[in-house]
C-alpha cells in the first residue's frame, strides 16, 4: 500500500495583502504537519494550482521558502493564478516539467501508481484551457502505460459542484475533450482537481473526479441561484479550516481520503483488541 497526499489552491502572496499573506501561509504549514503526521506518511505530495495568488516571482519564492520545509517529494500543477515563467524559474526541473508545447504537464511512476499531471492554464483567464493539444498529450501519456493504476491530476474539475459562480459550462467542449479521453482508458482510477476551494465529488466518463478542499480558505456552500451581475450580499468565501485528500493505493485498488488539518484531541484510544470480521 501506498499514499499521496493532494493540496491545491495555496494562493501564497506577499505584499498585497498583509492579512492573506499571513492567513494563506499559516494555514499551508498547517496542512504540511498534518500530511507529515500521517501514517504511513505519503511517498508523494501533488500541489495542483493556485500555487500563488498573482503569479508573481517573489510569491513564487515565498512557496519555495515555505515548502522546503517538507520532507515529502512535492510534484507540481499549475492553475489560473500561476503564471509559467515565474512559476518555472522557481520550481521548474523534474518536480514540475513541460511537455514539448510549453505546457506544465508530465506523468510519474511512485511505484505502482502512475501520477500523470495535465496543464489546464489558460493565463489571463479563470477557466481551463484544456484543448487539442492537451487532449492529445493527455491520450498519448496514458496509452504509455495502460496497466498501472493511474492518477490524472488538473487543476479545473470537468464537473459540476453547485455554487454556480465557480462552475464551468457542462457543454464547454474542453470537457468533452478530456470525457473522450478518459472513456477508453480504464487503468484511470481517479481525477483529482482543485479550483473550487470545495471537497466534491463526480463522474466524467465513468471516471471518478474527486475535487480538494484549499489550503487557503473555502468557498461557501451556497446553491441557490445567483446573478453574476447584481451583488446581493451573500457570503462567498468561507475560513473554514484547511484540507487536502488523499490517496490510498493498494494493488489495483485506489481510494481517496478528504482530510482536514488540524489539532484535534482522540476520542477513543486502542486499548483492547477487538474483532474484525
Amino acid at each position: 500500500m501506498l499514499t499521496i497526499a493532494q493540496i491545491t489552491d495555496l494562493h501564497v502572496t506577499t505584499r498585497d495583502d498583509p492579512l492573506s499573506q499571513l492567513r494563506n501561509q499559516q494555514r499551508l504549514r498547517q496542512v504540511l504537519r498534518s500530511i507529515h503526521e500521517l501514517r504511513p506518511r505519503p511517498v508523494a505530495i501533488i500541489a495542483s494550482g493556485d500555487l500563488v495568488d498573482h503569479g508573481r516571482a517573489d510569491e513564487y519564492a515565498a512557496l519555495k521558502s515555505i515548502l522546503s520545509e517538507a520532507e515529502i517529494p512535492i510534484y507540481f500543477g499549475v492553475g489560473n493564478h500561476d503564471r509559467r515563467a515565474p512559476f518555472l524559474e522557481a520550481f521548474g526541473g523534474p518536480m514540475a516539467r513541460c511537455d514539448a508545447n510549453g505546457f506544465v504537464q508530465y506523468a510519474v511512476d511512485l511505484g505502482g501508481l502512475r501520477l500523470v499531471v495535465c496543464d489546464t492554464l489558460e493565463e489571463g483567464k479563470n477557466g481551463s484551457g484544456f484543448d487539442a493539444a492537451r487532449a492529445a498529450w493527455l491520450a498519448e501519456t496514458l496509452d504509455q502505460d495502460a496497466q498501472t493504476p493511474t492518477v490524472v491530476v488538473l487543476h479545473h474539475p470537468p464537473i459540476l459542484s453547485g455554487v454556480q459562480w465557480m462552475d464551468p459550462d457542462p457543454d464547454a467542449p474542453w470537457i468533452g475533450l478530456l470525457a473522450d479521453v478518459l472513456a477508453s482508458r480504464d487503468q484511470v482510477r481517479v481525477v483529482l482537481c482543485g479550483h473550487v476551494h470545495r471537497a466534491f465529488h463526480g463522474l466524467l466518463a465513468g471516471r471518478l473526479v474527486a475535487t480538494s478542499p484549499a489550503t487557503s480558505i473555502q468557498v461557501t456552500l451556497d446553491l441557490s441561484d445567483i446573478d453574476p451581475q447584481r451583488p446581493d450580499g451573500r457570503e462567498i468565501l468561507v475560513a473554514e479550516p484547511p484540507g487536502y485528500v488523499l490517496v490510498v493505493a493498494d494493488g489495483g485498488r485506489v481510494t481517496t481520503h478528504v482530510c482536514v488539518a488540524g489539532e484535534f484531541e482522540p476520542a477513543v484510544a486502542y486499548t483492547r483488541p477487538f474483532k474484525m470480521d
